[in-house]
């Protein structure tokens, strides 16, 4: 591509030339001490920053942000680094993924907004990424993704630990007396002992391999862990890299296609990642205009196993993945189900960039004759109880629980679940179905991770690890079990998750692809004409947009105004 003559960059409009609105946008920045000459024309380059305290995963970037701008003077542009809100899995309540959405629309109108040629989007924790993205996506300027890393392997009495994946296991054998309030705070201490995100396949691993694979981040970006010093090398390499695809005028819209998407289902499947890839991609192609569905989802990643054997679905972290080759070998091990000729960061295609990727441990990445799980994609549901589609992940489930039929055993919400779960007397055996309700996008607010529901105690006691559960939340990517989530309609809105009552009958069918509510269309008439929608969660602030303008699972749950992009044309003058 042609480089751009200096002039035509998106921040001449504010700083070139000899006028009052040019002085005053020079002038302030120069009481930062930046000379003269930064200003003489050179691409000026964003570096959107998901820093904070309050997000463990990103609590890093302020070095890594260090990195990104050696890289971006060296190769002639000038860094400026600007914050936006940061989203923590871990701390915030009540769930992150209320915020996602308005995070996007904090890194779309800063981008937008100020004298920016091009951006590096620092991310890491879960919905820092597909926030980041989504907004950057909706400007469409040359726009380079930077993951924070995961943290080192965890270590408790001599075997790994991964995040996430024991919290669940501990916390179960916590309930039912197995482990003692000792060794839990044990395993505490030595689960998070590094920088960096979740080192289990969780939603932020998956979130990395997701831009990765999209080609949107450079190669071996989503497994270098956080305190490698690869990953300030990458972060510098990126800083060159930003620079010269603001020269090339390389833009999301070239890069973010249908090809790239398929690639990311196929990559997501293959690495056994989070359940949550589904919701963020099928919300990131809203913003770039890629007719994308779940049906997709379910098409694309039928005929891919799980190759790689890592935490939920397998043994490994993701510092066994790295050390093993990272993502570029598993795409090169993926052959033909990878389009090779889509375009990536780098200026040339996946297949020149993963070309050569060398496999140095077999047993973590697996040749695609010999599996982690044989055909194991996310799987798509319908049927009557989720006319929309809701998903599941077999790679997570029980083998014996993919075909199943059982008695429901219905929460009406996220507190009815909590004061009866762990009651002696509820009427449950290990055949039974839970069923949580009203933890949906509007129904929660926000959708949170609580689709794994706990098991009652009295059926952990009797040695049983897993039921199917159902509901219209999320669950963590670290989380595994024959869990059916995203049901759509959400109960909320009154969809037949509504209508269900303890006793009905459920079956669920992964290989058919089915999810029944064995009552007859007389029988839910009647309970449909008696719903009554639930009294609103607020009527002031962002809640209350959210709530009227989400949309639902099966649509990435993005705020239905937020479809799309407004492009990168310069704003108004400020005074």
């Amino acid at each position: 591509m042609a480089d751009k003559a200096k002039g035509a960059r998106r921040s001449a409009a504010w700083f070139s030339g000899i006028d009052r609105n040019t002085f005053i946008h020079r002038s302030w920045m120069k009481n930062q001490g930046h000379p003269d000459h930064v200003f003489d024309g050179r691409p000026i380059i964003g570096i959107c920053n998901t820093w904070s305290e309050l997000t463990p995963c990103n609590a890093h970037f302020r070095d890594l942000a260090e990195h990104v701008k050696h890289g971006v003077y060296e190769a002639g542009g000038f860094p400026l680094e600007f914050p936006v809100m940061s989203l923590g899995e871990t701390q915030l309540r009540p769930t992150a993924m209320l915020f996602r959405n308005l995070a996007s629309m904090d890194v779309e109108e800063s981008i937008r907004g100020n004298p920016l040629d091009g951006v590096v989007l620092l991310v890491g924790c879960d919905k820092t990424t597909p926030a980041c993205v989504m907004g950057a996506a909706s400007v469409d300027l040359p726009t380079l993704v930077v993951s924070g890393g995961p943290m080192l392997n965890g270590k408790y009495r001599g075997t790994d630990i991964g995040s996430g994946t024991h919290v669940w296991k501990f916390s179960e054998d916590m309930r039912c007396g197995l482990m003692s309030p000792e060794d839990f705070r044990a395993a505490e201490a030595g689960m998070s002992r590094s920088a960096g995100h979740c080192m289990t396949m969780g939603t932020a691993s998956t979130m990395a391999c997701l831009v990765e694979a999209l080609g949107i981040a450079l190669p071996t970006n989503a497994a270098i862990p956080a305190v490698d010093a690869r990953r300030r090398r990458l972060a510098h390499a990126a800083g060159n890299r930003i620079v010269a695809m603001v020269e090339e005028d390389l833009k999301p819209s070239q890069i973010l296609t249908r090809k790239a998407f398929e690639n990311a289902v196929r990559a997501v499947n293959a690495v056994g990642g989070s359940t949550n890839a589904v919701i963020h991609l099928l919300a990131i192609a809203g913003r770039v205009g890629v007719e994308f569905s779940l049906e997709d989802w379910d098409r694309l990643g039928r005929d891919v196993s799980c190759l790689v054997d890592l935490m939920p679905s397998g043994r490994y972290l993701m510092e066994d993945f790295y050390y093993a080759g990272g993502l570029p070998a598993v795409l090169r091990e993926l052959g033909d189900l990878i389009h090779r000729d889509a375009l990536t960061v780098t200026g040339r295609t996946v297949g020149e960039n993963i070309a050569g990727a060398p496999n140095d441990n077999p047993e973590v990445i697996r040749p695609q004759d010999n599996p982690v799980v044989p055909d194991s994609g996310i799987a798509v549901l319908k049927g009557n109880l989720a006319p929309d589609g809701a998903i599941i992940k077999p790679a997570a489930a029980s083998a014996e629980l993919l075909r199943h039929t059982g008695r429901a055993v219905v929460f009406e919400d996220i507190d009815d679940f909590h004061a009866r779960i762990d009651d002696e007397a509820l009427d449950v055996d290990a055949s039974c179905v839970l069923v949580l309700k009203h933890c949906g996008p509007k129904g929660y607010p926000g959708m949170p991770e609580v689709g794994n529901m706990p098991l009652p105690p009295k059926i952990l006691r009797q040695g049983v690890t897993d039921m199917v559960r159902i509901s219209d939340a999320r669950m963590s990517g670290t989380a595994y079990g024959t869990v059916v989530l995203h049901v759509a309609p959400e109960a909320a809105v009154g969809g037949p998750l509504a209508l269900v009552r303890s006793g009905d009958m459920i079956t669920l069918d992964v290989p058919a692809r089915q999810l029944s509510l064995l009552v007859d269309e007389e029988e839910l008439a009647r309970r449909r004409a008696e719903w009554q929608p639930p009294a609103p969660i607020t009527q002031r602030g962002y809640v209350k947009l959210y709530v009227d303008h989400v949309l639902q699972a099966n649509e990435g749950a993005d705020l239905d105004f937020l479809k799309g992009g407004s492009g990168s044309a310069v704003p108004r003058h400020s005074h």
